[in-house]
């Protein structure tokens, strides 16, 4: 159900972050995503997750 192109899902995950998920934890907890997968795949477009910022930059 999550996109599978990097930039889309981007897109999507800040935008999940932003309007519904306090953590990265807890949206991948929520939507049953491997927070580790995810994060793999948003890094191979240089892109990680700022806990501070809750998004990834």
């Amino acid at each position: 159900m999550i996109p599978k192109d990097p930039v889309m899902l981007l897109s999507f995950v800040n935008m999940k972050l932003r309007d519904f998920y306090g953590s990265l934890e807890t949206l991948c907890t929520e939507l049953e995503i491997d927070c580790g997968e995810l994060t793999e795949k948003l890094a191979s477009i240089d892109y990680h997750y700022d806990g501070e910022k809750n998004q990834f930059v």
